[in-house]
């Protein structure tokens, strides 16, 4: 959902390529003491006032901020959506790990029971043993404490085995029901550690998604400097007033008007905006550095690995700044 409505922000964003059309009607009344009803006699003068008005306004030019806020929106939505991958893999991993511990702890109890059932076959000879006067007290005791402790085991592994099948239920959703084990994704397996950490920086959806979030970054400080520069506008209206302005009658115009409007001065306030985004990507370019360095400390823990991983990383760093 939460996709779905930063998408909807693109459109938002677009809508400043487009005209605006603003309808405006009221009804009043209206008191009058000026120049004009002061010559003409009557001093004040009170009136019930009519006013409509139609104005279209078309951006011609806004110093780049539509196109950079489209820009920027459209590389939320991309995080946004590899946000949603990334979590759709994560579920999936979890699911695979909940099924493999399922299958992992059945075949553990299978052992426990195996074991418990030899236990209880030595157990059986000890005893019969010693009915027959031939076995010793010491052995006796020692094979009832094994035959303990396998039964021990078993409990507890029957006990893990229902927490996997309810880790299972939580994340898929359903009993494990029939299991069977999976074949070897060796055939999968990245060649080496660096082709790996290569794969993993090209495809890993919490890498793009910090990569899309610098671009959207970026984007918004391209889009704070619009301020800067001129608005221009074209802008198309008509007005039909009655008994305004101590003026009996109907008051009427027509205008097409080419305006172009600059801001000389805010108090600062463009330019500190300006300052905040450009910390707002090196925030998101901080984020995705350690994205990528945790990727290659992932791949594995050896030092010789995360250090060619770190070069690779440094690669990719210089290519995407150049």
């Amino acid at each position: 959902h939460e996709r779905q409505a930063v998408s909807k922000e693109i459109d938002q964003a677009r809508a400043g390529y487009y005209p605006t059309l603003d309808l405006a009607v009221g009804t009043g009344w209206e008191m009058t003491d000026n120049p004009s009803t002061r010559a003409s006699g009557k001093g004040e003068v009170h009136l019930n006032r009519d006013e409509a008005s139609l104005n279209l306004r078309q951006m011609l030019f806004d110093g780049f901020e539509t196109s950079n806020e489209v820009d920027r929106q459209q590389a939320r939505t991309n995080s946004r959506a590899f946000g949603v991958y990334s979590s759709a893999e994560n579920t999936g991993l979890e699911a695979v790990e909940a099924y493999l511990n399922v299958l992992r702890r059945q075949k553990l109890v299978e052992l426990a029971q195996t074991n418990l059932e030899a236990h209880q076959r030595t157990h059986d000879q000890i005893m019969l043993r010693a009915e027959r006067g031939v076995g010793r007290r010491a052995d006796m005791d020692q094979s009832l404490g094994r035959l303990a402790l396998a039964e021990a085991n078993l409990q507890s592994e029957q006990s893990n085995l229902r927490d996997a099948e309810t880790a299972y239920l939580r994340v898929v959703g359903m009993p494990p029901s029939s299991l069977s084990k999976p074949d070897s994704p060796i055939t999968m397996i990245p060649a080496s550690i660096d082709e790996a950490i290569s794969v993993a920086i090209e495809n890993h959806p919490t890498l793009r998604l910090a990569t899309y979030d610098v671009e959207s970054a970026q984007e918004q400080h391209a889009t704070a400097k619009a301020p800067f520069y001129p608005d221009l506008h074209f802008e198309l209206g008509t007005r039909a007033d009655h008994d305004i302005d101590g003026q009996e009658g109907k008051d009427k115009d027509i205008t097409a008007m080419l305006r172009l409007r600059y801001n000389l001065y805010n108090g600062g306030r463009d330019s500190a905006r300006r300052e905040e985004t450009a910390f707002l990507i090196n925030q998101a370019a901080e984020i995705r550095n350690n994205c990528l360095l945790y990727t290659s400390d992932a791949a594995d823990e050896e030092d010789s690995v995360d250090l060619g991983g770190r070069r690779i990383i440094k690669k990719k760093t210089r290519e995407q700044i150049e």
